[in-house]
């Protein structure tokens, strides 16, 4: 009886002290945790933060717009078709873009850094290198151009940025570098646009058209494609040369459209071509009048007796090879109609160079 007493005498005491150390613990204050200062931002890091700052106004959002008709009340209605990127060109309200983003819209708008959203003009187009100018009628204030630079002296390696609205997530900024140069992917018109540059900076849909700066801010591309099994970013981007919107732009804002130079012939299909194991752009009609009718470039015919005569196979312009019809359009792209060009021809097994002066617009 006595140690069954002491024994809860024991437990009692042990208890009361377990609770007054605990409510001891409770009554003290936690050691307070206070946030370290960070110190100043990397340089680099500050460098990308201010071009971001500086260019992200000169980024626009662009909605391309298509109609639609309710087949039973027979209304006609707006409605969203699609989503891209842009970026002001000028302060006379040009906003350039990719064709793909406009293709198939009946209109479209553009919204600025301001949030405010303008009907926009299309004021040209060009689907063989995947461009477009609109214009809207903005305040100049709310338009701020981007500096221009360019694309002919860049490297592998070199740091890069991209700003657009990926999935519709307005005026996103995404880095990398320069992964590769010199590239060609295929147009909507499926012809081929050269120089283009390959970047690992995240590019996604919505990212068309936007900006592809350097770390000094200039343009240097135009964002339009990736490579993804998915359709979303898996590391391969491309983007248009900067050299290559720099002439395109103003022709599209001047003219509406690409005035490319002819030679005045019509050519053979790259499949006709193979089949007569011939490397070279077979001519199978010259224009009368034309520059290359001038020059005495000869085309296909048939001879009395019903026999097909193969045309003149043009190997060369302006001692840029030519293997098939795309090299033909390239080796034409940036020349000018009035221009003298040195053509070269095979005819029966005979090489001939012939001076050919090009020809106005041919519209493609």
């Amino acid at each position: 009886m006595i140690e069954r007493a002491h024994t809860t005498t024991v437990l009692a005491i042990l208890i009361l002290a377990s609770v007054g150390l605990l409510s001891a613990a409770l009554a003290e204050d936690p050691e307070p945790r206070v946030a370290q200062p960070r110190g100043d931002l990397a340089a680099a890091e500050q460098t990308v933060i201010n071009l971001f700052e500086r260019l992200s106004p000169s980024v626009a959002y662009i909605t391309s717009i298509a109609v639609k008709k309710d087949w039973y009340s027979l209304n006609i209605y707006e409605i969203p078709r699609g989503a891209g990127s842009g970026f002001v060109w000028d302060r006379q309200g040009h906003i350039v873009t990719n064709f793909h983003v406009l293709e198939g819209a009946s209109s479209a708008k553009v919204t600025l850094s301001d949030q405010s959203t303008w009907e926009a003009r299309v004021v040209g187009i060009a689907p063989e290198k995947d461009l477009a100018v609109l214009r809207v009628e903005a305040p100049r204030e709310l338009l701020q151009p981007i500096p221009l630079g360019t694309s002919r002296d860049l490297k592998v390696g070199q740091s890069v940025l991209a700003i657009g609205n990926p999935f519709g997530l307005d005026r996103t900024l995404t880095t990398g570098v320069i992964s590769a140069l010199g590239r060609e992917i295929e147009s909507v018109t499926r012809t081929p646009i050269r120089d283009v540059i390959q970047t690992d900076a995240a590019i996604n849909p919505g990212n068309s058209g936007g900006p592809l700066l350097d770390s000094a801010g200039r343009l240097i591309g135009v964002n339009t494609a990736i490579y993804s099994p998915s359709g979303a970013y898996a590391g391969i981007g491309f983007a248009i040369p900067a050299d290559t919107v720099s002439w395109v732009v103003p022709e599209l804002i001047a003219k509406g459209h690409i005035e490319r130079p002819t030679l005045g012939v019509d050519i053979v299909t790259a499949q006709a071509v193979a089949r007569v194991e011939t490397e070279g752009a077979l001519v199978i009609r010259v224009g009368r009048g034309s520059g290359a009718a001038r020059a005495g470039i000869r085309g296909t015919e048939r001879d009395r007796y019903g026999r097909v005569r193969l045309g003149d196979i043009i190997v060369a312009v302006g001692g840029q090879p030519i293997r098939t019809t795309d090299d033909l359009w390239l080796a034409l792209d940036r020349r000018r109609a009035g221009e003298e060009v040195e053509v070269e021809v095979v005819r029966q097994a005979e090489h001939l160079t012939l001076s050919v002066v090009l020809g106005p617009s041919a519209r493609r």
